[in-house]
């Protein structure tokens, strides 16, 4: 039967080769460019008909079938689930497909998880496959149903490939071995077909909101919350990984939580506080991956320190780079060395400017624009390839789709996908073809960033801080980070920074520094300390964690004691992984914004207010919230 099933898997993954390069795939850029506009109003039944119908979707859309549900990040529809179409511009087919590839990662989990309890070493590759697609279903990553359908189909066979070496162990120890003839480590496609309109269908039942009735909404939102950890915590995971870093036993972790979330005590699954405390375990795991991908960053590319990043081109040929994957630049910088052509940062790829192996490219030039959600206003004004690394990705314009490129789980319809190590010199030809930046503008004057504040230089000048807080020119520590976002109300992190008094330090990380990294804070009393820190990308957050533990001891107190307030601006998987982090560690009074994740519900709210004292920043009243943060330090 084992041999039969998997020989049947095999089959199936061999229907993967078969599938044609992103380049071939049918654009559905104009309709999804309506259809993101029509996800950000109040829809009527007639208007979701309508741009369902031009995203190529047919099913029948009454207000009581929805056509898909999804509320993972921040900007979800209503504030509790985009229904008919993503904010993001996700369309239902991608959401349908994307919740089928995680009910089949839990199949592989079912049996990786028991396997490696019978003694069976897991290859690290099915540990990187599990994480990649993870990582694939994390907001603004891949919309591309061909990518999703090679991913569902591979799951398959790697989860029979785990459930043959699962049974193979049972047998060699004379044990008994589960059998499972339903679910996730069960499933195939019906009646062999892996067509994409088969495995839409397919993903039509395994959505999330298939636990509210099993569990209540509660648990069942305490489950979603568990899920989107794990996806933001594989993402951090593989980028980890590729700096060479040993990240099996977090595999093997997520593979246990998945295993749990599926064949746990009944008892335990059906525990809001047990539940909650899985929770707290991702924060933990997710505790231990930063920590790496930490100590990856600095072994690849050196120890963080200060640099001014100029925002004024140069003259000459061009590549952009996005994303967050500081490899990926790196392979960039060297393919690119010596060719003439100059390569920018954009997004959350400017901290890549603290790194002293990578300042040592001339080639790399500057950095080019603001947050990610800027891409349909700045992309079309750059003059060469853009490459996206990994999120966020939103809908290309017509005015740069043909010279944008995706690398690792990233995808959109009709972009080319390409493989680093192998193609890019087409990124390169099309750089030559391209005009590329004109002769140099001696009327604009050359405006700079400052990065590079990690932990190392932080901790280097603690004394400094010490200092400052005993003679009373610091008085409070903000750190104001996380991801930024399209809507007017994350203003309120400009504003709260904007009207910081001056014995204050910001410390930022991610791409919700820019909102306010281009404001002159100067310096703090006599230490000569910068007032804004640019500790780096929201992969950097451990960096803020392992200042805090220091000055904390210093202090000799805990991190709740210090003069210090929590401000996150949230979006997607990766901030409810850190937020479980923080939560983990025990850190109390963090102020979360601009609104609560859907996900959450009253009751659950109210036990972590209660626990932690965590709130909803108050978009209208970011003022009156810095009143209550500085407290006493006023």
């Amino acid at each position: 039967m084992a041999t039969s099933s998997l020989r049947k898997a095999r089959q199936l993954w061999s229907v993967v080769q078969t599938v044609t390069s992103r380049s071939t795939c049918i654009s559905r850029s104009g309709a999804l460019s309506q259809l993101q506009r029509l996800a950000n109003i109040q829809q009527t039944t007639g208007q979701v008909r309508t741009a369902a119908k031009r995203a190529g979707k047919t099913a029948n859309l009454e207000p009581d079938e929805p056509a898909m549900y999804c509320n993972q990040c921040e900007q979800t529809k209503n504030r509790t689930a985009c229904t008919a179409i993503g904010v993001c511009g996700k369309v239902p087919k991608v959401a349908h497909m994307q919740d089928l590839l995680i009910h089949v990662m839990r199949g592989v989990s079912i049996y990786g998880h028991r396997a490696a309890q019978m003694g069976v070493v897991i290859d690290e590759r099915v540990y990187d496959f599990m994480f990649g697609t993870l990582f694939s279903t994390l907001t603004n990553v891949n919309f591309d149903p061909m990518r999703f359908r090679s991913y569902i189909l591979e799951a398959v066979g790697v989860r029979e490939e785990l459930k043959q070496q699962y049974l193979e162990a049972c047998q060699k120890k004379g044990v008994a071995p589960e059998e499972f003839s339903s679910g996730p480590a069960a499933w195939f496609p019906p009646d062999g077909s892996t067509d994409e309109d088969t495995l839409d269908e397919e993903g039509k039942k395994f959505t999330l909101t298939n636990d509210v009735p099993i569990y209540g909404a509660d648990i069942a939102g305490v489950r979603q919350m568990i899920v989107f950890g794990l996806k933001g915590m594989s993402t951090y995971a593989r980028h980890a990984h590729v700096l060479g870093q040993d990240m099996k036993d977090i595999g093997a972790f997520v593979m246990e939580v998945f295993d749990f979330l599926e064949n746990g005590p009944v008892e335990e699954r059906n525990d809001l506080a047990a539940m909650l405390g899985w929770a707290l375990k991702v924060g933990e795991a997710n505790v231990k991956v930063m920590e790496r991908l930490d100590i990856g960053h600095r072994e690849q590319f050196g120890a963080p320190s200060p640099a001014q990043v100029s925002t004024k081109p140069k003259p000459g040929k061009a590549i952009l780079v996005s994303g967050h994957d500081m490899h990926d630049l790196l392979k960039i910088l060297e393919a690119t060395e010596g060719t003439g052509i100059n390569v920018y940062t954009h997004g959350e790829m400017l901290p890549a400017h603290s790194y002293p192996w990578l300042r040592k490219f001339k080639h790399l030039a500057g950095h080019f624009g603001g947050a990610w959600q800027l891409q349909q206003f700045e992309f079309p004004t750059f003059p060469g390839p853009v490459v996206i690394t990994t999120n966020c990705m939103i809908e290309p314009m017509k005015s740069y789709k043909n010279r944008l490129f995706t690398l690792n789980d990233c995808g959109w319809p009709g972009v080319e996908h390409i493989d680093i190590a192998r193609d890019m010199d087409r990124v390169i030809k099309l750089a030559d073809e391209l005009k590329g930046f004109p002769e140099a503008d001696d009327k604009t004057e050359e405006q700079f960033l400052s990065v590079g504040f990690g932990r190392d230089v932080l901790l280097d000048n603690a004394d400094k801080v010490i200092e400052a807080v005993k003679s009373g020119e610091l008085k409070r520590i903000f750190v104001v980070g996380g991801c930024d976002g399209a809507e007017h109300k994350r203003n309120y992190f400009a504003t709260l920074v904007d009207s910081l008094p001056p014995e204050t330090v910001v410390l930022t990380m991610g791409c919700a520094k820019f909102r306010f990294n281009r404001k002159e804070l100067g310096t703090l009393g006599t230490t000569g300390l910068p007032r804004l820190l640019d500790m780096g990308q929201c992969n950097d957050s451990y960096g803020a964690v392992v200042v805090a533990n220091a000055l904390a001891g210093a202090f000799e107190t805990d991190i709740n004691s210090l003069p210090l307030s929590i401000a996150l601006s949230w979006f997607e998987q990766k901030a409810v992984a850190v937020l479980l982090s923080l939560l983990h560690l025990g850190v109390k009074n963090i102020r979360l914004g601009p609104v609560l994740p859907a996900f959450i519900t009253p009751t659950v709210l109210d036990i972590l207010v209660d626990k932690y004292q965590i709130s909803a920043v108050d978009v209208r009243h970011p003022k009156e919230d810095l009143k209550l943060m500085m407290g006493s330090s006023q």
